[in-house]
């Protein structure tokens, strides 16, 4: 769970250390400025911008039960982020499992790409996505939707 935390805590704490160089050099708006916009990235970077993780098994299961894509995501993915913005509140409706804290969710993506650990992974009545666009997932989501 920490390891998912520590990009976020490294934007925050490099924001705050720019942001007092800009302050003690008489510049209090630009530091404050400064300040918001690397909280704002390390937020974006962080798990509370994605929906609820479950695990893996877990989101296999109601997969089966409801026809939505599986995401497999962690945090600090580029790709994840966009991938999450792009849907937007459309992102809730999917089963996201982060892979850095279950460990069932990493073995499931390591087996769908040949041992690596390349999200986002979306998986779609069993079968693997790699890296999908934002528009297919959308679709999916929607064909799903009963």
């Amino acid at each position: 769970m920490t390891r998912a935390w520590i990009l976020p805590i490294v934007l925050v704490l490099c924001g705050s250390a720019a942001a007092s160089g800009l302050f003690a050099q008489g510049s209090p708006g630009r530091a404050t400025a400064f300040l918001v916009g690397f909280v704002l990235l390390g937020g974006v970077h962080s798990p509370l911008f994605f929906p609820k993780s479950i695990g893996a098994l877990e989101a296999q299961r109601r997969s089966a039960v409801d026809g939505k894509p599986v995401v497999y995501w962690r945090a600090g993915c580029k790709y994840c982020v966009r991938l999450r913005f792009r849907l937007g509140r459309r992102a809730r409706q999917a089963h996201w499992v982060d892979i850095w804290s279950d460990p069932a969710g990493a073995a499931a993506v390591r087996e769908a790409n040949d041992g690596n650990e390349t999200v986002p992974t979306v998986f779609v009545a069993g079968r693997p996505y790699v890296n999908p666009g934002h528009a297919w997932v959308r679709e999916q989501l929607s064909s799903s939707g009963r």
